[in-house]
């Protein structure tokens, strides 16, 4: 359970996730391409519980600070602002998905089994559901995997990838449909399965160029994979109406934690801007360099408000919230990319080359216009429950409006 935060409180959290960040993360940081060493994360991770900003989102009884979502993002875009900052302080994807599903649905002894560990970092786990061509992505309704039941438990039959976190995860939460004639409800189903089951068989990785989610991206098999009653999550068929516990905060989550990096390239962009000459001028007082800049500050601060904005509707109405995160997950993933690009022709050549991280950063925030949806499948869903609100209200007779988008005015 949450607990209630004072705005001081939260201020307090933020200012020395900050501290944390600056003072022990982003001197840790790997080269411009290069991963996060596991050995060194758990030394930074159990320095992050000493200091107190660890898992900030997570249970409290699990070791977490039980933070609610409406106060997440000022602490998120901290952490954000190295780019192994959430992998530090547990919150980034997908276990930080993972965990608040778990939090929301599981039962008492999936919560013990599979949150606490989880959420203390003893370790980590991943969300299979995208899957090759023909099955599951942008889709979720082409779901070709199959949890098939039997005598005291499920099989699972299926072919996954592009499996976030899967190399190394301890455990994995598996969807899967399942047709009327295998259960009692047809749909499809969340499973929880062990990554050490003999019927799960991590493939080949798929090379990306993002590097902050340690485990990777790679394919996974499941062939015969059998697991216990005990295993369903939420409920048999009830899958995609529970995946929608994850998904809304997971999308905005990522605009926290990659709107923390763009502040953060903003800041090497006015570094810069102010100690660089141009023409007898320092680069900040001509007039080209500071439209960029104010375009950058434009999308920080708009970015912002609304991940605030869908943050505190999904703590008071998780479904308008939900809604309104493919919004905020489209506008965010654009805007934050124009920042660091910016950020990268403010600096020249020198943001193109390992010698600053804009480059890197870059390569970390393109892939969020695809991850957790295209940002054309966001649209088209944006504009199709913007359509359908409006039939019902021309179907209840509640949106006249005189026709105004209609009339034609007779100016004779």
């Amino acid at each position: 359970m949450t607990e209630q935060f004072s705005s001081a409180q939260v201020e307090d959290l933020t200012s020395r996730t900050e501290a944390f960040i600056r003072e022990e993360v982003m001197p840790s940081e790997p080269r411009p391409g290069e991963y996060l060493d596991s050995a060194h994360r758990a030394d930074l991770m159990r320095r992050a519980k000493h200091a107190g900003v660890f898992a900030p989102h997570a249970p409290k009884q699990y070791g977490g600070l039980g933070l609610p979502i409406e106060h997440w993002s000022p602490v998120f875009q901290a952490a954000g602002y190295s780019p192994i900052g959430p992998s530090v302080l547990n919150c980034m994807a997908p276990d930080e998905g993972n965990m608040r599903m778990l939090e929301a649905i599981a039962t008492p002894a999936q919560q013990d089994r599979y949150l606490g560990p989880l959420a203390r970092g003893d370790v980590r786990s991943c969300f299979p559901m995208t899957e090759p061509h023909p099955g599951a992505g942008s889709d979720p309704a082409a779901l070709q995997t199959e949890a098939r039941k039997v005598d005291g438990g499920w099989v699972i039959d299926g072919h996954k990838r592009f499996i976030s976190g899967a190399i190394g995860a301890s455990f994995a939460i598996v969807m899967a449909r399942n047709d009327a004639a295998d259960s009692v409800t047809a749909g499809s189903t969340m499973l929880l399965v062990e990554m050490s089951n003999p019927g799960v068989r991590v493939g080949e990785q798929i090379h990306t160029i993002d590097r902050t989610i340690e485990g990777g991206h790679p394919h996974v098999y499941f062939d015969d994979c059998f697991v216990s009653d005990d295993a369903v999550l939420g409920g048999p068929g009830l899958g995609f109406r529970y995946a929608q516990v994850r998904l809304g905060p997971a999308r905005l989550t990522h605009c926290m934690r990659w709107l923390g990096l763009a502040r953060r390239a903003l800041d090497i962009a006015l570094d810069r801007a102010s100690a660089r000459e141009l023409f007898g001028s320092r680069l900040q007082d001509l007039g080209i360099a500071q439209n960029l800049l104010a375009e950058s500050v434009i999308d920080v601060e708009t970015s912002d408000a609304i991940i605030q904005r869908t943050a505190t509707l999904l703590a008071s109405n998780p479904k308008e919230g939900t809604a309104l995160s493919s919004v905020a997950k489209t506008y965010c993933s654009e805007a934050v990319f124009r920042v660091i690009d910016r950020a990268i022709q403010l600096c020249g050549g020198d943001g193109v080359s390992d010698g600053l991280p804009l480059a890197q950063y870059l390569n970390e925030v393109r892939p969020f216009r695809i991850y957790d949806g295209s940002n054309e499948t966001h649209k088209w869903a944006i504009a199709r429950r913007k359509v359908a609100a409006r039939d019902r209200q021309v179907a209840a007779g509640a949106s006249r409006l005189d026709r105004i988008g209609e009339q034609s005015y007779d100016r004779s």
